[in-house]
Parts: C-alpha cells; sequence; structure tokens
C-alpha cells in the first residue's frame, strides 16, 4: 500500500525538539545530545515508514544533531579553535534557538487560549461530549499522535505481527470505520483503533485514515494534559442541506 499525504498540520523541527524534551522530561539546557539524536531519528524513521512527505527542514535538523553529537564525542583539543573558542559548548546555539522558538510559541498558544475561551463564551457544555475527568481539553499535536502511535506499535510484539498481502486495508475503509464508531459514541479513545490488530498494513493504514480526518477538519483530538490520554471527537460538519457528513467515499 502507498498512500502519500501532505498535511498542514505538520509542525517544524524545534517543534519536534521541544515535543521530545517535554516528553522525556529533559532539562533544556542540559540537552543529552546523543539520546535526544536518537529519538529525532526514529520520528524521521516512523515518518518514512508512513509514507508521509518529509519537509526538507526535518532533514536538516537531523544532520545539525548529528554534527552536534559528533563534537561532542571529540575531545576538545580536536575541535578547531577557528571555529569556536575554547570550551564553548557545541549545543549552545540550538539551545538559543529552542528557548527563543519556545517564547514564541507559549505566547501564541496563550492568545490562543484566549480566543478559544472568548468563542465559547456563551456556549453550555454538552456532558454527554466530555470525558469523565470533565477537566479542560487540549488539542493535541501531531507529535503527540506519532508519540501515541510508536506506543501502540511497540505494545505489539513482532511476533504477533503478521501479514496477508492479497487482503490490504484502504485508508478509506478506515476513514469510514473510525466516522461509523464516532457515530456511536461521543469521542473514541486513541489505543482503541488499533485494539486487536495484528496486521502491520492495518495499524499504518488506520493511522494514516486519522491524519487525513484531521486534515479534513472531520475530527478533532484532544487531550485533559500533556502525555494523557488522547480522545478522538467528531466534528460537527454539515452540508448544504443541513445534514451532517459522516463518510468519506471514493
Amino acid at each position: 500500500m502507498t498512500y502519500q499525504i501532505k498535511l498542514p498540520i505538520f509542525e517544524g523541527p524545534l517543534d519536534l525538539l521541544l515535543h521530545l524534551i517535554k516528553e522525556h522530561e529533559i532539562n533544556i539546557y542540559d540537552i543529552p545530545i546523543a539520546f535526544i539524536t536518537q529519538q529525532y531519528l526514529e520520528y524521521i524513521e516512523l515518518l518514512k515508514n508512513l509514507n508521509l512527505e518529509i519537509a526538507g527542514e526535518f532533514l536538516v535538523m537531523a544532520s545539525t544533531l548529528i554534527y552536534i553529537k559528533s563534537r561532542t564525542l571529540l575531545p576538545k583539543s580536536e575541535v578547531g579553535t577557528d571555529m569556536e573558542e575554547e570550551g564553548e559548548d557545541p549545543r549552545e546555539e540550538l539551545v538559543r534557538k529552542l528557548l527563543e522558538y519556545k517564547k514564541y510559541k507559549e505566547a501564541a498558544g496563550l492568545l490562543r487560549d484566549k480566543e478559544i475561551a472568548y468563542k465559547n463564551v456563551f456556549t453550555r457544555k454538552s456532558e454527554n461530549e466530555l470525558p469523565d475527568e470533565d477537566e479542560l481539553l487540549i488539542e493535541v499535536s501531531i507529535f503527540d499522535l506519532l508519540s501515541a502511535f510508536k506506543n501502540v506499535i511497540k505494545n505489539i510484539k513482532s511476533s504477533d505481527i503478521f501479514e496477508i498481502s492479497v487482503d490490504e486495508v484502504s485508508v478509506t475503509e478506515r476513514i469510514n470505520y473510525i466516522m461509523e464508531a464516532l457515530g456511536n459514541s461521543p469521542y473514541i479513545l486513541f489505543e482503541s483503533l488499533f485494539s486487536d490488530m495484528t496486521r502491520k498494513m492495518e495499524l499504518i493504514a488506520t493511522f494514516l485514515a486519522l491524519l487525513e480526518l484531521i486534515r479534513l477538519k472531520l475530527v478533532k483530538i484532544q487531550q485533559t494534559k500533556r502525555f494523557s490520554t488522547i480522545r478522538i471527537f467528531k466534528a460537527v460538519e454539515e452540508t448544504k442541506n443541513g445534514s451532517e457528513y459522516s463518510t468519506v467515499n471514493n
């Protein structure tokens, strides 16, 4: 199966690095460059396996991380003095960029939260559409989804995954499956989409279907806090006739 998709929801390489720093509770001022490089390359490999188009800036950052890693492994006496002052940390420039980007990203997040708060000030919450915790829901980033999908794959033993080439699963079929599931429940859990799946093709098709639904703005992906349970909600889209759009056809 080959299903290439270019998503506008994809963020940049600095977003991925900040996600990894938060996920693994890393001190941004003392980044373990070998570990973060390994984690970053795993995400790049996952994107390739999903046939998702990778922007060149992600590959540039991968090269930068590998370069910084190589610099940290060199004895100080072998580091060229023409390029830097003696004792300068090769991670310094990366940390500076991350801190600056983090500052602007947090400011943008505050403005977005205020916009959402004002937009919903006259609305009533439906108890049937809220999780039991009744907490404020936040949007899920693409990297949160990729991280959750990585965990799904890890939780399935490699010996339990097998392929049946004569019975391919189409992304369109999985899109309709997700929308039908949302038609019977206010929301579904991310992990439940992959329950009882043992075929790699089916896992990938289902994840790609979810990404396509996000791109089409037919679903909302939210959680109560970062790295908590991911919930998938149906985003109500109405046609010109006023009927709710629930399936995707070829």
